[in-house]
Parts: structure tokens; sequence; C-alpha cells
């Protein structure tokens, strides 16, 4: 075993080029088993083993700054800068990172969650370098998908720009997470193996040279000649017209000819693109065959491939259901999603309205504008994405749909806790930053019957809306039931109570129930409220309830700072509502750390128990503020 072996990335200059490929054998089996165990990215990884490999054979980190793009990379990385003994525990609860993260390891130069960072933030790296008169070399490893977001092409821009010594390996796997969309990617498939535009461009030069100098207007004849040449037969025209010198594609399997390539080239006194040819799943037959599931995969059987499932819907499914219905009555209804089709549940709407469908890449903001010149053509635009991502389209979401109060329809997938991806894709923030923007509607689903009715709703107004619904199964679907109309701004009284008011929205209102009846048990009446609506709130129900009962506690998966607690307090002392106590229950001003769910959910405590615990506290101070089931059982 040549991995027990290499504790950091100078024993590997240590082996020979076949112990190389071995140790890619072995990378790859124990990355294998690995995810089959806790889940995982996979198919993306297993690109890029060799890659990593070569990398880190001729670099010298963490002196030299290697920056994963996206960090579905990293896997081999880690594997092989002093994370081996650890590695069991990636993505589990106090375990290491799915992802480079700075504060876990001097190697992680950049930590990479969302992807199209890499080129600026090594371009950053590298001037940082300069500006502190250091000498070190800077690599950013970006996919073909990640360069479909406009960020990517902002960087090259500018490096282009600046001239200076950056080195860009391009993975090409021809997918991201589903197959990978627009000009640029089509460019990458079309693009010839170097060997015929090393040939052509050589010869192209010699027979420049041999022209005579007999005056400029001959020179720039000749100067047209090599670029309408350069534009029939050079596939990396694009990137050289960006200030980049281009080399490939070449093979990215091959560990002897990737080091041979990027030592020729990591020394070159301006930016360099070097363009690599991979197959995601590379290794594993499952992968290669289906590399967007294992994707983002949880624990499956290696010998089959067959992932250990739940026989419950996901909300993504419901809702991509649900669109795909509404769809069949209205032929206005389009949907739009950034690169993540199967993600979220869009697949059957594809396969049944492949004209009303758009996946336009890792181009989020692109996305919502997109959607809003769809909406002022009279169509229903729905915008798929998951929270975490569509951070990245704020401006558009005020610039261009709100500030015009376009009809777009929100679809936020995994808002919440998402587990074991951790701070990078948690959505704790959608709430927040969308509750504040004129015109937007906001709502958050208690199950997937309501998603199904909210969705039905949102598209039926005049209006910009935004729905929220969670990573994970429905507690409740009532699949074939008919849909009951939400009015806008209504909210809905579950259990009735005197003692204490508990106002919960989306997937906290479930647990909120089961919280009233466990403090039922102790002798105190909850009144438990299904918001359903952040914006606009039902300001005049929660202040009916809250004069009468005096204490309130507001629950939600999102930060506190901003969002629907902030919302209800400032709603009630708006209203003149005075004389209560009301204690908001959510994500605290800090990073959530990746882990299970539910684990995560009861130590912030956003479980049944930890508000139980938190209504106790608020109704009567005398009692421990211990734990729940302590005061329950005094």
């Amino acid at each position: 075993m040549h991995l027990e072996k290499i504790n950091n990335p100078q024993d590997l200059k240590k082996l020979s080029i076949p112990e190389l490929k071995v140790l890619a054998r072995e990378l790859r089996e124990l990355i294998i088993e690995t995810v089959a165990s806790n889940g995982g990215h996979l198919a993306s990884n297993l690109g890029t083993v060799d890659i990593t490999i070569a990398l880190h054979y001729i670099f010298n980190s963490p002196t030299d700054k290697i920056i994963w793009d996206v960090g579905h990379q990293s896997y081999a990385h880690k594997l092989l800068t002093g994370r081996q003994k650890e590695f069991s525990t990636i993505r589990q609860y106090s375990g290491i990172s799915g992802f480079p993260k700075i504060s876990e390891s001097p190697h992680d130069a950049f930590g990479t969650g969302h992807s199209s960072t890499s080129i600026s933030s090594a371009l950053g790296i590298l001037e940082g370098r300069d500006q502190n008169k250091e000498n070190f070399k800077v690599i950013a490893v970006i996919g073909d998908g990640a360069m479909t977001a406009g960020l990517a092409f902002e960087g090259l821009n500018h490096a282009g720009h600046l001239k200076k010594d950056l080195i860009v390996i391009l993975n090409d796997n021809e997918m991201s997470i589903s197959p990978n969309v627009g000009a640029l990617s089509a460019y990458l498939r079309r693009m010839m193996m170097g060997d015929l535009y090393t040939k052509l461009k050589k010869e192209t030069k010699l027979f420049l040279e041999r022209i005579p100098a007999v005056g400029e207007p001959v020179l720039k004849i000749a100067q047209k000649a090599e670029d309408t040449v350069k534009g029939l037969v050079v596939p990396g025209l694009l990137f050289e017209e960006l200030g980049f010198e281009y080399v490939g594609p070449v093979d990215g399997h091959k560990i002897d000819s990737l080091i041979e390539i990027i030592e020729t080239f990591k020394d070159f006194p301006g930016p360099v693109l070097i363009h690599a040819i991979t197959k995601k799943g590379k290794g594993y037959v499952p992968a290669e065959k289906n590399p967007g599931m294992f994707h983002g995969i949880g624990p499956f059987n290696i010998e089959t491939g067959e992932q250990v499932t739940s026989s419950k819907k996901s909300y993504s499914d419901i809702f991509g259901g649900c669109l795909t219905k509404l769809a069949q009555n209205d032929n206005r209804i389009i949907a739009i999603t950034a690169a993540m089709t199967e993600g979220t549940g869009l697949s059957e709407f594809v396969r049944k309205f492949p004209r009303r469908f758009y996946d336009v890449g890792i181009a989020e903001p692109h996305a919502v504008t997109f959607a809003a010149g769809l909406a002022t053509q009279g169509l229903r635009p729905v915008v798929a994405i998951y929270s975490t991502f569509l951070q990245r389209s704020y401006d558009e979401i005020i610039h261009d749909v709100c500030l015009q109060n376009l009809p777009v329809v929100f679809a936020i997938d995994r808002g919440g806790i998402v587990g074991d991806d951790g701070p990078t894709h948690n959505g704790t923030f959608d709430l927040s930053y969308l509750r504040h923007i004129p015109n937007l509607i906001v709502m958050a689903s208690k199950d997937g019957y309501e998603l199904r009715c909210m969705l039905k709703k949102a598209l039926s107004i005049d209006k910009p809306a935004a729905i929220r619904y969670p990573r994970g199964s429905s507690t409740d679907n009532r699949e074939g039931e008919e849909l009951i109309d939400i009015p806008i701004g209504k909210a809905e009284v579950l259990i009735e109570g005197n003692d204490i008011l508990i106002i919960a929205v989306g997937n906290t209102v479930a647990p909120a129930v089961t919280a009233a009846q466990l403090l039922s048990e102790a002798g105190i009446d909850a009144c438990v409220i299904n918001a359903r609506f952040v914006k606009p709130l039902d300001i005049g129900l929660i202040s009916e309830r809250a004069k009468e009962i005096k204490h309130v506690l507001t629950i939600e998966e999102n930060a506190v700072a901003g969002g629907f607690g902030s919302a209800v307090l400032e709603e009630l002392t708006t209203a003149g509502v005075e004389g209560i106590k009301i204690k908001i229950l959510g994500i605290p001003d800090r990073f959530i750390e990746h882990g299970p769910q539910n684990l995560l959910r009861k130590n912030l405590g956003l479980d049944a128990e930890g508000i139980a615990r938190e209504a106790l506290m608020l109704v009567d101070k005398t009692r421990p503020s211990t734990d729940y089931a302590d005061s329950h059982n005094s």
C-alpha cells in the first residue's frame, strides 16, 4: 500500500510514475469505500484523482497554493495532505469537512463550497503574494461546469489583464451536477486534441516569419491570416483572447503526461490555462454510467451501486411533481434551474415539457433576470434554486423582479439546515434577505401538501412570490387530495391555548405541535400558529392572540437576525401591542457546522424538546432552565 506511506505531499515525490498510478487506484478505492459508508460527493472526486497527484507531485503545498473550485474535487487532496486518519469522519458531526476549509488545514488555501470562485480567489492570493514580496505558485482547479458562471470569466478577464503567473487547470468532464449546458460547454466539447493545434500553430508561425517585412499592411494581413487559422483550429482561442497561454486538451488521467505538461508550464511568466479532459466517476463503473446520481449521494452498496433511500417523497420531488401537473393545464408555466435539474426535482418536468424547461448552467443571477424577461411576455416562470445558491442572485431579485413587480415564482429548495454539507450549504439566511424586499410575497410550507397549495397560489397571482421548503422528506403530502386556496397573508391556528403563544413557520411547525403536546403534559396550554407567510404576516391574528396570552415564542430555521421572529416583533411593536414577553428561537449569529440534521436541530434547541424547554422558561422563570425532560419530570 503506497497510500499508507503518504503523510504529506512531500512523500509523493519519492514515488516512481508506476507507483503513482498504483497510488491513484488506492485513492479511488478509499474514496469509494468512505462515500459508500458516509455519503458525499463521489463522481467528481474520482475524476480528479490523477490531477491531484500530479499537482502535489510538482508543487510544494502549503507554500504553493492550490485552490479547488467548489470543493467537490478535494477528497484526494485531503488524503494526500495529512488527513488519512480522519478521512473516515468526512462530513460526519465533529469530523472533517467535505469541502476545503482554511481552519481545517494549512493545505486548504481557500474555502470553497460554491462554484466558480477559484480563479478570482487565486488571483487575489497571487496579488497578495506580490504585494508582500513573497515567492510561491498559485494554482486554481476549476471544472467546465463552473466555467458557465460569470464570476469565472470576471476572474479570467482580470487575470489576463494583470498578466501574472496564475496557473488554471480546467477539469473538463463535460458535466457539472446536471449535464452542462450552454455555448461554452458545447465549444469545449468540440475542441480537438492538442496535437493538431500544436502542429498548425507551429506551421502558421513559420509561414508568417517567411513573409518579407515590406510594410505594415502586409504584416496586418499576416496577423489576420494567423487569427483566421486560429479561429478555425485552435480550441483555446477564447482563453488566449482573454490573455492566457492555452495548453491542451490533454488526457487528465495520464499522470506521466500531466506531470510533464504542468512541469513545462509551471514557471511560465504569464497566466496559463491547462485544459485536462477527465471522466466523472473514473474507476467505479456505476458512477461512470450515472455520474449525476453519484455527484452527491447518500450511503450506497458498493457492489450494486444502489443507494439506501427513504420510501417517503422528498420536498424536491413533491415540488417537481406538482409543478409538472400544474403545467399540464397552464402553458404559461416555465421551469428554470441552475445546473440542478435532478436536485430540484425537475427531471419529470423536463421529460414532459422539454421546450418549457431551461437549465442555464451555474449562473443563478442570469436565471433570475432571464425569468424576469419571460415574465414580461405573459409567461409564469418558476425559478428552482437551493437557498444557499439563491444568495448569489440578490441584486437581480431586487432590481429585475421585485422592483418591476413581475410574477416570478422562486422555489427555494433546501431552506434551513441541510446537514452533512455544512455551513457552505445551510440555507439559513433566505428569510432575512428576502422579507425586506418590497412587492415580494414570502411563504414557507409546513409540509408537502401545503407546499403544493402554495405553489398553486403563487402561480395564480400577479406578483413575485417565494416559497421556502427544507431538505428531506415531507411529513404529510396528501397526494391526490384537492388543493385548498390559501389566502395571501393568512395564518392558521393549529392548537388553542392560553398560557403561551408559539408561532412557527415552515418545517418548525411540526416540532412546535409536538412541543405543545409535551407542554400539555406539564400542565401548560400552548396556542400554536402556523404562520405560513413571513411576508405579509397575519398580524391581525398574531397581535390578537399575543394581547390575550402575553407570552410569545417564535420558531424558525433561519438566522434570528432579521428573520421571521424579527418580523413578528417589528409588527407587534408597530401595532402597539404592549406588556408581552417574547423570545425568538432560530439560528444564532454563527455558521452552523456539518452533521446530521436532527442532531444539529437538537443542539440548536429547534427540536420539540428544545422548543418546549424554551416555552417553559418563558412562561415560568422559576422553573429550572436545565433539560426539558428534567423540568417535565419535576
